[in-house]
């Protein structure tokens, strides 16, 4: 689903100006942004939380070339959904 798709649906389930919406959805985002910049955990009850996770560096071989290279350590952002989610998913 699109940001644009959902920006539709919320319009229409509220009946509410496209404007309005897709500025709550902009905010809402860029405060999600800034929180896991921040290194804070996300959570929203009934669908899931994000937290940031560092992966170690490590070596691997680049399978084209037969290169060994270098990966650095990195952050990566973790997404685990809640339990309801997880039962609605495997029902269907």
């Amino acid at each position: 689903m699109l940001k644009k798709e959902l920006v539709n649906e919320v319009t229409t389930e509220l009946s509410l100006n496209k404007q309005d919406v897709s500025t709550a959805l902009d905010i809402m985002l860029n405060t999600m942004e800034s929180a896991l910049k921040e290194e804070r955990r996300i959570e929203l009850r009934g669908f899931g939380s994000f937290a940031v996770r560092k992966r170690k560096a490590r070596c691997t071989k680049n399978p084209k070339t037969g290169t060994i290279m270098d990966i650095p350590e990195r952050k990566t952002i973790h997404f685990t959904m809640s339990k309801s989610l997880k039962e609605a998913l495997i029902k269907n």
